[in-house]
């Protein structure tokens, strides 16, 4: 490929993108952010957000600095390029989440104000919140592997080694990314958890109510949680892709070209340059055909909002297939890769719609779930339950089919391949999954201002669609991670053959050796530690989230007791407590899930080998991604089996239904927003730990 058009692709597409988010903020800092009363809620909100982001980032910063220098200074070789690839992973993943979070705390308001002229004004001005976020996510993640893959001599045939050093920036960027989750899960869901109980099931206040103490904390976490931490998110999920497709390209032998494609050594010679280039350029057309799509997101009826957002996806995914068609075409690569990409493409749509069935309220699953509430709160939590794992079956049966055919067709590359084609329309489909903070924000600065109903109503009929595309998101996450995760397992086999090697030979660690079959203890323990260690993460993270909730409902409790008039509306809640406690709890809550991310590679690697530090990654990979599939759905449904109910089913707001839905509805909250989605990151970063400490591990055995 000619290096303009790499530079064109490369660098064009991400600008194009972060044009757009720029004329994006601008217009919604134009439009109207509603009377006094919205304007001062929403400057608490956006205070309190960015004041958690700080001290989240402040905290993160010993992290990566201590990081940096582990990477700089012991590992053989490639430290110091490796390092700076984590540092600037690590930034450019904290950057994406600033710019969302500034631009939805911003849009929250004006979504309100918007959602007092008509629905259609209020679906715009959130969604194009949530396209600041896509649009700058993938801006920056391109932009980062292209920059550093030129800086160090990709062009220039040093490609192998510059690929290499890329899985620096992968590894930032997933550290970055489990830290704002577990960190945002934390505080969003204590809160919600919180106002929930103490405000709607003990002091019978509607939800959002300006007297709950817990109303603005709950309002601050949905930025730092959902917009921060899902951007921060689906940001490593990109660029982990892009980069082992670029690895695995590399890693690609002629004679195992041969078997795929039927090429010759010297035609392979010519095309595995191009096959390295590819994910770059397909992704700058996924970026493209994400900006064109976000044109046809338009819709004025309520019965129509999910319609029109999956009108984008739908218009930006068949872009995305016709440029994928002609990017081969024009490369000369062998069809198979098309067909990776498109059963990758096609995978994420499918999961999309099944994660829908489960977790939208049109749908028979959630509607069950929600007439189950009607005897009691135990019922509803054991349907939750069941619907979760039952929702783990059709999607882990497209997936394991999508391997297949991906492998089939392109071997490993056409996995990492498939992986990148879910995630190419990632500018728009990040863009309708972040919306839904935004209207959720929205509808809370509605209730506090106490504006008409309809306000609410329009507010909620987007929140409630935003529930649903929030875990169509998860899923997507979750599918991505499982394909990238098998990418990236099967390039640590190619980089641990290579450290032994170069250390002296397979032969000469017999505790250390590359056998990955059962009949080798080290694999079986490291299967079994590893399944365990998404157990152990998610107790983790659900017990920090059980104890900051405790924290704040006893302060909502005492608020509610000892603030004369509270209860009545005359007297004003002491809202700053409420963010300050989430805020102390989440940070020293999130640490220690952080450290097991990255130490239990580094240990079962240490005290196995390679072979069982490889039974780990697998048996995580595993019990990871089920779990985290269970988690999501079962969070979904019973969110939206409340929202059912209080349509004004079974009984509607306030019966007993509706106390048992909320309840349930407490239980899924870190389910799907805190303990699941972080799974697919870890299932990653543990991926990305070995791969970059694989040298260092097989030094320490020799030694």
């Amino acid at each position: 490929m000619d290096s303009n058009v790499f530079y064109l692709l490369g660098f064009g597409a991400p600008l194009i993108a972060a044009a757009y988010a720029f004329v994006q903020i601008r217009a919604i800092g134009r439009l109207d952010p509603g009377n006094e009363t919205m304007q001062r809620i929403a400057a608490t909100i956006r205070a309190g957000a960015m004041a958690f982001l700080r001290v989240e980032y402040s905290t993160m910063l010993v992290f990566v600095a201590l990081m940096f220098l582990a990477i700089a200074f012991f590992l053989p070789v490639a430290g110091l390029p490796t390092a700076i690839s984590f540092l600037v992973g690590a930034s450019c993943s904290a950057l994406a989440g600033w710019v969302g979070m500034r631009t939805a705390t911003s849009a929250a308001v004006r979504t309100t104000q918007a959602a007092r002229e008509g629905l259609a004004k209020a679906l715009h001005v959130a969604f194009s919140s949530g396209a600041v976020m896509g649009m700058t996510v993938v801006a920056l993640g391109l932009a980062g592997v292209a920059a550093l893959y030129v800086a160090y001599g990709g062009l220039a045939g040093e490609g192998r080694a510059a690929a290499q050093y890329l899985f620096g920036f992968s590894l930032g960027a997933s550290s970055i990314a489990l830290f704002a989750r577990v960190g945002g899960g934390i505080f969003t869901k204590a809160a919600d958890v919180a106002g929930d109980l103490s405000g709607k099931v003990e002091a019978g206040i509607p939800e959002d109510d300006p007297r709950n103490p817990a109303a603005i904390a709950d309002s601050v976490g949905d930025n730092v949680g959902d917009v921060a931490g899902m951007g921060a998110d689906l940001f490593e999920s990109y660029v982990g892709g892009i980069i082992s497709a670029m690895a695995l390209a590399w890693a690609l032998t002629p004679q195992r070209a041969a078997e795929l494609f039927g090429t010759s050594a010297g035609a392979f010679a010519m095309v595995q340059g191009q096959m390295v280039l590819f994910p770059i350029c397909l992704s700058a057309v996924g970026i493209v055909a994400s900006v064109l799509a976000t044109f046809v997101v338009r819709t004025n009826r309520e019965d129509k909002l999910h319609d029109a957002l999956f009108s984008g996806i739908l218009t930006a995914s068949l872009l995305v297939v016709a440029g994928a068609w002609g990017l081969v075409q024009w490369m000369g690569l062998p069809m198979g890769v098309f067909w990776a990409l498109f059963a990758g493409l096609f995978t994420g749509a499918i999961t999309g719609k099944i994660t829908e069935y489960y977790t939208s309220d049109a749908y028979a699953p959630v509607k069950h779930l929600a007439a189950q509430s009607t005897t009691g709160a135990a019922t509803n939590i054991i349907s939750g339950m069941g619907l979760g794992m039952l929702s783990c079956g059709l999607p882990v049966l497209v997936i394991s089919a999508t391997i297949y055919i991906a492998f089939a067709c392109a071997g490993l590359y056409g996995i990492a391949v498939s992986a990148v084609g879910m995630l190419a329309t990632l500018g728009i489909s990040l863009g309708i999954d972040a919306y839904g903070p935004v209207a959720d924000n929205a509808g809370g600065i509605a209730q506090m201002s106490h504006l008409d109903e309809v306000v609410r109503q329009r507010t909620d009929a987007l929140d409630s669609v935003g529930n649903t595309t929030a875990a169509i998101g998860k899923g997507l996450a979750i599918g991505s991670a499982a394909l990238t995760a098998l990418a990236l397992f099967a390039t640590f086999r190619k980089a641990a053959s290579e450290a032994i090697a170069s250390a002296g030979g397979s032969a000469a660690f017999a505790f250390n050796d590359i056998n990955y079959e059962l009949d080798n203890p080290n694999v079986l323990l490291g299967l079994l530690i590893g399944g365990t260690l998404p157990f152990l993460f998610s107790a983790m993270t659900m017990n920090a989230v059980s104890r900051s909730a405790n924290k704040m409902i006893v302060e909502v409790r005492r608020q509610f007791r000892e603030i004369v008039g509270l209860i009545e509306g005359t007297a004003l809640p002491d809202s700053a407590t409420c963010v300050a406690i989430s805020t102390k709890a989440a940070i020293q809550e999130m640490i220690a899930p952080g450290l097991l991310a990255v130490a239990a590679p580094l240990l079962c690697g240490l005290l196995l080998g390679v072979s069982g530090l490889g039974g780990l990654l697998m048996g995580a990979l595993v019990t990871g991604v089920l779990m985290a599939l269970m988690m999501a759905n079962a969070g979904g449904a019973w969110d939206n089996a409340k929202k059912y109910i209080e349509a004004g089913h079974h009984g509607g707001k306030g019966s007993d239904s509706h106390k048992a839905a909320v309840i349930g509805d407490t239980v899924g909250d870190p389910f799907k927003d805190t303990s699941g989605p972080s799974l697919n990151i870890l299932i990653k970063l543990m991926s990305i730990v070995a791969l970059v400490f694989v040298p260092l591990i097989v030094q320490w055995i020799r030694h």
